[in-house]
C-alpha cells in the first residue's frame, strides 16, 4: 500500500464518520447519541477489520506469503525444467531410495 492509499483511506473513514454522524441526527437522534452511536459504528469497522487482518496473517494468506510462495513455485519449476533426463532420473533414483530407507 502507497501511503496516498493510506492517507486516502484514513480521510475517507474520518468523512463516513462525520456521514454516518450527520445521518443519525437525520434519523431523529440528539447530537450526543449521534456521535456515541457513529463512534460505535466506525469502532466496530475498525475491529471487524482487525480480525480479518489478523485472520489473513496468522493463515499466511497476506500478499506477501502468496507472492512469495508463487515465485518459488516458479523458480523450482524452472529449474526442474533445465535438467536434464539423466538428471532427473538420477534424483528420483535418490527421491526413491531415501522413501525406502524411512519405512
Amino acid at each position: 500500500m502507497r501511503r496516498i492509499d493510506a492517507i486516502g483511506i484514513g480521510l475517507g473513514v474520518f468523512v463516513a464518520g462525520g456521514i454516518i454522524y450527520l445521518g443519525l441526527q437525520l434519523v431523529g437522534l440528539d447530537s450526543q447519541k449521534a456521535g456515541i452511536w457513529s463512534q460505535v459504528l466506525l469502532v466496530s469497522g475498525l475491529l471487524g477489520w482487525l480480525a480479518t487482518y489478523v485472520f489473513r496473517a496468522v493463515g499466511q494468506k497476506m500478499t506477501y506469503h502468496q507472492q512469495r510462495e508463487d515465485y518459488e513455485q516458479a523458480f523450482f519449476q524452472k529449474r526442474l525444467d533445465e535438467l536434464t533426463p539423466e538428471e532427473l532420473e538420477k534424483i528420483q533414483a535418490e527421491i526413491e531410495q531415501e522413501k525406502q530407507t524411512q519405512v
